[in-house]
């Protein structure tokens, strides 16, 4: 008997117990079989089971990945009534991505907010937003815990104000990740943080560590008008997420591993937000990082991230 073990999943990975997978194994030897009767007894239906026994994403092989995706476009068109296009597509080689955003431009108009939330299908209600746009008193300076993320001003920006978006830092020494059970979330090759939403159990672990308030919790069914759906969406990333999961900032994964900026870089009027590959010398946010005095939010905590802020004026 063999067995080929993936060092994530304690498990084993598709292939284990002499050639099958977990989810055949189990059914040979009955387990499966008791797990249904269990399931169905509380009104869950085979589908349910199925996913329920599904292989980790980052173990799924191409066949396994292209059903999942092809099954997930069949919900979303019943669900909302349009077609929508579900994609995998996998970090590109010699990239890690970077972002830098010049506090000295930011006026705090919040548009990064919204082009978000409507790129990536955020729920309306309850409404969620990935990014919180910290207004904050010049003579204190920076000062979180003195910050105002709840600013209503007539007009922005405000003459003694300064304002600081904050959004996952896609740290690369991710404490989200460690603290995670099932680990249902990791670190992809180009830098990017993802969670897995079909694998998240919701239990908020990953929110208790994140020490930016970068995740977010889906309290109830997702609300997202058909009209705003955005059908063009990444199994990773702005896919429409079930209730009870925790969903985050995936630098608009379904854009920038196709070469487009996220939504936020593309919306700012003032052109603060920058973004690029951090092994490329010649790319705008290295020349930031050479030119420039940039900085990170709570640089002690030794979580690394690749978002950097900088002062251009």
């Amino acid at each position: 008997m063999t067995s080929h073990r993936h060092p994530d999943d304690p498990h084993g990975g598709e292939e284990s117990c002499g050639g099958l997978d977990r989810r055949e194994f189990l059914r040979q030897t009955g387990l499966v079989t008791m797990a249904g009767v269990a399931a169905l007894s509380c009104g869950c239906t085979p589908a349910f089971i199925e996913d329920l026994l599904r292989t980790r994403f980052t173990r799924l092989s191409p066949r396994k990945l292209d059903a999942v995706l092809r099954g997930l476009e069949a919900d979303y068109a019943t669900r909302y009534g349009r077609a929508v296009s579900v994609k995998a597509t996998p970090a590109l080689d010699g990239v890690e991505f970077g972002y830098g955003l010049d506090l000295s431009r930011c006026i705090g108009c919040r548009r990064c907010v919204y082009a978000c939330v409507h790129e990536n299908n955020q729920s309306r209600d309850p409404q969620i937003q990935w990014i919180q746009v910290l207004s904050m008193d010049r003579q204190r300076g920076i000062s979180l815990e003195h910050a105002d993320h709840y600013y209503d001003p007539q007009q922005v920006p405000e003459a003694d104000r300064f304002y600081i978006p904050i959004a996952c830092q896609q740290c690369r020494n991710p404490s989200c990740v460690r603290a995670c059970p099932v680990k249902a979330t990791w670190q992809e090759p180009d830098g990017i943080v993802v969670i897995d939403y079909d694998w998240c159990i919701g239990c908020r672990c990953c929110m208790a560590a994140c020490p930016y308030g970068a995740r977010h919790f889906n309290w109830a069914e997702p609300a997202i008008p058909t009209a705003e759906l955005n059908p063009d969406t990444h199994y990773l990333g702005n896919r429409p997420r079930p209730k009870g999961v925790v969903e985050k900032c995936t630098f608009c994964i379904h854009h920038t591993r196709e070469g487009r900026y996220p939504a936020c870089v593309e919306i700012c009027p003032v052109g603060a937000r920058k973004f690029g590959n951090l092994l490329d010398e010649e790319s705008e946010i290295r020349y930031l990082m050479r030119e420039k005095q940039v900085f990170v939010l709570k640089e002690e905590l030794n979580t690394r991230p690749r978002f950097y802020y900088f002062y251009a004026t």
